[in-house]
């Protein structure tokens, strides 16, 4: 994929606006620091409270604070060589603020909240406007102090050095509570908060049009406020990762969290607009780290309505990649949210339910096309946006390379689970190369064969074309049978839990019905997937005709090709059903427990099952973006 917008990219964060960068030089040539290099990551001083909304526009006044604060004493030099003058403390007359080259955090001692700004300018290729202002993208709060008055009681640095800034922060409500945390930068977009026991919860307001849950072994989930007309809040799974999708389209809000016992609220109101929004997040820590960083770009996620003028037609949208990455969106496929990413070319595919279409979405350069169809249909919203870098640029932070660099590469390995997204191979001569060692694949192989009259010459061939088709069909049915077992076992696990929970039964039943629908579509189709006895009932058959010339055996070997299609067909099918059941099931289980807290628990667990069945799937699966 080639992209128009072919600019340096160390040039996005290193030229800021004017204004700024006048501002920080005249701070920076102080008489303290006259001559010193502008540090990465730098902590101010407002000297004065901001009185209304913080603003990091207009610096005047503003003073930097040093990395060795003897440089405040009148004679530096003579500090420095006396013990005595050492452990100094900073108190701040005004606000603190700490900033890098792409993000600014105010710290308002009035609003009691740490303001968040992104602050890293994209160029985008309309010339006229080629920046990104800087823009609130998050307040900081604790939970029980934001729906009082609040203030920032006191802000201690504990470092200032070495290309990290880190601050512990008292916050102070009217009613006497206090709760502190200590808040962490470096060079990154990564701001990292350590709450203390007195601060079990976060706030985190900011105005979110979608917020993505992150799967990769199954489908994201995409939470949409208009989804829940009614609801004031719901619960998403907590699973260590949450991306917010920003108002505007361009920023990204990436959350990262270790092991625990978390809770994520997502809380609705309108936007400016009137168009509901996810307004706040209201984050249950479990006395553990949460990191957060946002991501900045011109059409950074894109939503796409899709209109029924898209049937059957090559949609040219107006939405432009702003850098190469792996673009991903969800449509309907099979009655199913299914994700696909955008392929570098227009093409075909060929799932086991709903067969051949044109794969639904694309790029040529760096436009973007979607093709729809009555299997694909256009349906609601598309949301298109990125988790994983494809040919990214080094200085873009995926979401990913975030989760990478807060949680740990064990952690974040585990996560991604590169092996349980490998296809397993069906094909018994892999290292010779691939082979359409399928049903349909091979039976067309030695059908060319008995046409030509070459079967009793071919003889060694179209055995090992039956071999191949044999191997096929063992590793299908293996794979038939594993989702029969973890059905069984999941159909056990719900109906358990109804009995020790009563108040779900609801929930639980909605769960039941669609894992019900595994066994009910391979008792369906039992009869036509035959067995594997069958199969080498048709494989000696097919070699019989091998044993003599017969003008009549093409026509005998069309009936045995009938019947090995039919067989393999059938179970091409209940594969494909069997993977959309599951993905429909771990989807539904997140959905569904988001209204009803109490059943988030049990619903974690399903989705754990479901992701360990749907780990190291078959070529077959209905399942495109691996």
């Amino acid at each position: 994929m080639k992209f128009f917008r072919d600019y340096p990219c160390t040039n996005w964060i290193s030229n800021p606006p004017v204004s700024v960068l006048v501002a920080t030089l005249a701070t920076a040539l102080s008489p303290f620091l006259k001559g010193a290099p502008v540090p990465a990551i730098s902590i101010w001083d407002t000297t004065s409270s901001f009185a209304a909304d913080a603003s990091i526009g207009d610096r005047t006044g503003w003073r930097r604070v040093p990395s060795d604060l003897l440089l405040l004493e009148s004679d530096p030099l003579k500090a420095s060589s006396d013990p005595a003058y050492y452990g100094r403390e900073y108190v701040f007359s005004g606000d603190a603020v700490v900033e890098n080259e792409t993000v600014a955090a105010v710290f308002s001692a009035p609003k009691g909240r740490v303001i968040v700004y992104s602050k890293a300018p994209i160029p985008d290729s309309n010339l006229s406007h080629p920046l990104i202002p800087e823009r609130i993208i998050a307040e900081l709060v604790p939970s029980e102090l934001q729906k009082q008055p609040a203030t920032i009681r006191s802000v201690e640095i504990i470092r200032n050095g070495g290309d990290q800034a880190v601050l512990e922060v008292v916050f102070a409500g009217a009613n006497g509570t206090d709760a502190s945390a200590v808040f962490s930068f470096d060079k990154s977009e990564i701001i990292e908060i350590k709450p203390s026991q007195d601060m079990p919860s976060i706030t985190i307001v900011s105005s979110m049009e979608f917020g993505v849950v992150p799967d990769f072994i199954g489908d994201d989930l995409v939470f949409a406020p208009a989804a829940f007309p009614t609801n004031a809040s719901i619960v998403a799974p907590s699973e260590n990762f949450f991306v917010g999708l920003l108002e505007g389209q361009d920023r990204m809000l990436v959350l990262t969290w270790p092991e625990g016992n978390q809770k994520t609220t997502l809380e609705f109101g309108a936007g400016k607009d009137g168009n509901r929004l996810v307004q706040s997040i209201e984050f249950e820590n479990d006395g553990q780290n949460l990191y957060l960083a946002p991501i900045a770009a011109r059409g950074i996620w894109h939503k796409e309505t899709l209109k029924p003028a898209y049937l059957e037609k090559d949609i040219q949208i107006a939405w432009k990649p702003p850098f190469p990455a792996e673009w991903v969106t969800q449509l309907s496929e099979a009655r199913v949210n299914t994700t696909f990413a955008f392929r570098t070319a227009k093409s075909q595919i060929w799932r086991g339910v709903p067969g051949m279409y044109s794969y639904p979405v694309w790029f040529d350069e760096d436009i973007a096309y979607y093709r729809l169809s009555k299997k694909i249909p256009p349906k609601g919203d598309s949301i298109v946006y990125f988790l994983e870098g494809q040919n990214t640029p080094a200085s873009i932070s995926t979401p990913v390379d975030i989760l990478k660099n807060t949680l740990g590469r064990r952690f974040s390995d585990a996560k991604l689970d590169a092996a349980g997204r490998k296809l397993r191979s069906h094909h018994r001569r892999g290292s010779n190369g691939v082979r359409r060692a399928c049903t349909c694949g091979a039976t067309e192989s030695i059908q060319a064969i008995f046409e030509a009259g070459k079967e009793c010459d071919e003889k060694g061939t179209i055995q090992e074309e039956l071999n191949d088709m044999i191997y096929f069909v063992e590793k299908h049915v293996e794979r038939i049978e594993e989702y029969q077992r973890f059905a069984d076992r999941m159909l056990q696990f719900l109906q358990a839990s109804r009995k020790t929970n009563p108040e779900l039964s609801s929930f639980l039943a909605s769960m039941e019905l669609i894992a019900e629908q595994i066994p009910r579509e391979y008792t369906v189709q039992k009869e036509n997937m035959k067995s594997l006895e069958h199969a080498d009932v048709l494989a000696r058959q097919t070699m019989a005709l091998t044993g003599r010339k017969d003008a009549n055996n093409v026509h005998a070997y069309m009936d045995l090709f009938k019947a090995w299609r039919a067989m393999g067909g059938a179970q091409d099918y209940v594969l494909a059903q069997c993977h959309t059941l599951t993905r429909n099931l771990l989807q539904q289980a997140g959905y569904k427990s988001a209204t009803q807290e109490a059943a988030v628990g049990i619903a974690g667990e399903v989705r754990r099952r479901c992701r360990e069945c749907l780990r190291h799937p078959d070529g077959y699966e209905i399942w495109p973006n691996y």
